[in-house]
Parts: structure tokens; sequence; C-alpha cells
């Protein structure tokens, strides 16, 4: 522990001397424009809908790379001092931003954004029905980072108060376009509304509300909508359950009669369809949207077609 510790630390020192050296990023700022960072995609998409030609929105997590272990690059620290906002998730996501601020330039102006503020966050443990359905609960391997459940972004409700937190930040540092930043959003709370409606209506007509998914990445979609998730591995992807917690998951899917376990893209789906395999149901994906595949990016996905592929497949499996 007490290395692992040092290497952080060296690590992290690390960073901070580069960060001083003034190597310049491969990321382009764009003077005239809005500059803004973001920690990871569905911020990203958020930020450049309601920024428009306003502003020239980086994202610092490259494609096909999982958010819960990345950890930002110096080049990333000398980019967003430069910039004037930098929008990350908060509730315990994205564990490198005390340091990744801390290393920041002294004379940088970026303001920093909680998007996730405002949104009544699940502690870890306490699901929709006031129970934790992980089989990693009872395991001592979840990190302890995670006091609360940070997958904010996964239910199009806690959507629209991260789009509404963005917008307001435009406001503030670009005041000038604030009638841009606020036609922009309205359009975008337009879309995120008529998704949740989708979402309330079709979820309700399901005869069946319990979920077996790999990571712990639902509980606001489940919060928002009457479902129960139950999940081989906690809020981090990496945790590894234990034997007898699968056993548990194996009598969950039996005695509600599951026909699917979910697992994501870019998670493995080892466990996942282990699990199928032993309990002799089929698999299917239901994304978290932590960020895109390059085949999701090749076929313009988003967060919109992405959340309405992950509703068609509830509703398959909740038939």
């Amino acid at each position: 522990m007490k290395l692992k510790m040092r290497q952080t630390l060296i690590g992290l020192l690390f960073i901070t001397v580069l960060a001083g050296c003034g190597r310049v990023g491969t990321n382009q700022l764009v003077e005239g424009k809005v500059n803004v960072v973001t920690s990871f995609y569905p911020i990203y998409e958020f930020a450049s809908a309601i920024g428009g030609e306003n502003a020239n929105v980086i994202n610092l997590l490259p494609t096909g790379v999982e958010p819960h272990e990345w950890t930002p690059r110096s080049n990333d620290i000398i980019t967003a001092s430069k910039a004037q906002l930098f929008f990350y998730n908060g509730a315990g996501l994205e564990g490198w931003v005390p340091s990744f601020l801390k290393g920041l330039s002294q004379d940088s102006k970026v303001k920093t954004v909680e998007v996730s503020k405002g949104i009544s966050l699940i502690e870890a443990g306490d699901e929709a029905d006031g129970h934790d359905h992980s089989a990693e609960a009872s395991s001592n391997s979840e990190p302890a980072a995670h006091k609360s459940d940070p997958h904010t972004w996964v239910s199009p409700k806690s959507a629209m108060q991260i789009a509404k937190n963005i917008k307001d930040s435009y406001v503030q540092v670009d005041p000038a376009h604030s009638a841009d930043y606020e036609s922009r959003y309205e359009k975008l709370a337009d879309q995120l509304n008529k998704l949740d409606a989708k979402f309330t209506s079709e979820l309700a007509k399901t005869s069946k509300k319990e979920i077996v998914v790999s990571h712990q990445a639902f509980g606001y979609l489940c919060r928002d909508y009457g479902l129960t998730q139950h999940a081989i591995m906690g809020l981090s992807p990496d945790a590894e359950p234990r034997a007898q917690d699968i056993i548990e998951l194996s009598k969950v899917v039996k005695q509600e009669n599951i026909k699917y376990i979910f697992f994501e893209e870019l998670v493995s789906d080892k466990l996942a369809r282990t699990l199928a395999g032993e309990t002799g149901v089929q698999t299917l994906v239901l994304n978290p949207v932590e960020g895109l595949t390059k085949q999701e990016e090749q076929n313009k996905d988003n967060y919109f077609t992405l959340m309405e592929k992950n509703l068609q497949n509830l509703i398959l499996a909740l038939q």
C-alpha cells in the first residue's frame, strides 16, 4: 500500500513538473471563442450542443477509454489552464480532479464547474428501493473514493440538470452571447424532456422491473423509472465480485425469471457472459454512455441514439 501511494505521489509530482515546462498540447485552443475542457464524453456532447459556434470544446478522455481509471496527461493540465471553462461530473467519478486543479498554472482564469451539482445523489449502497443490489456490496474491494453513485447522466432526468449547469456557466463567462446559449440549451432540454417522457411511458408498461447489469451504473435510471438493478460489479467496473456473490445473483436471475444479463461496450463482458451461461439466459448491451467506442464514433452515435438503444433493450428484457 505504501509503495502504491508513493508511486501515485511521484506520478502526480511528475505531472506537475511537466505542466510547468510549457509543452504545447495536441488539443488546440481557439482565440475568439470560449475554450472549454470536459472530463468525459456526455459532458462534451452537452457542452458542444449548448456552446455551438461560440465555443471550442475539448474532451480529455480519448475514444474507447472507460473513465473510471483514466488519468490526465501533463498536456491536459496546460490546455485546461488556458481555457475559460473546465466541466467535470464530480460525485466521485474523476478521482484525479483535485490533483489536476492543483496543477493548473497560477495565473489560470479557468472556471471549474462540477456539473452534477443540484442532482439528488444516490449514496453508495442506497438504491432506488433503499437496498444495495450490487454483488460487490458485501465485499471489501469497492474503492473508498466512491461515497456516492457518480453515474448521474445515465438518467435523462438528471441529464437535464447537467445541461442547465453547463448553460448557466456559459452565460456567466460569456454574457454577450447569453441569448445564443439559452436558445441552444432550450433545444437540448426539449430533446432530453422528450427522451425522459419516452422512458417514463415505455418502462411503465413493462411487466418486469428487475435488471441484472455488469457494473452498478444504472442507479439513477432505475430510481427515475421504477426499476431495480442487480450488479455483478460495484460502482467501479474493475472491482471483482466473490464467487458467492455470483451464486446469489444466479438465484436472483432464476427467481425473477430474468431472460437477459446486460453488459457494456467499454467494460469486459466476461463476467456477464459467465453468469448468462450458468443461468441459461442471453446477454444484451445496456450502455452507461461513459464514452464512445471507435465503432460508435464512426456510426455517428451520440447520447440520444445510445439512450434510445438502451430503452429498446430494456423493453425487450423486461417483457
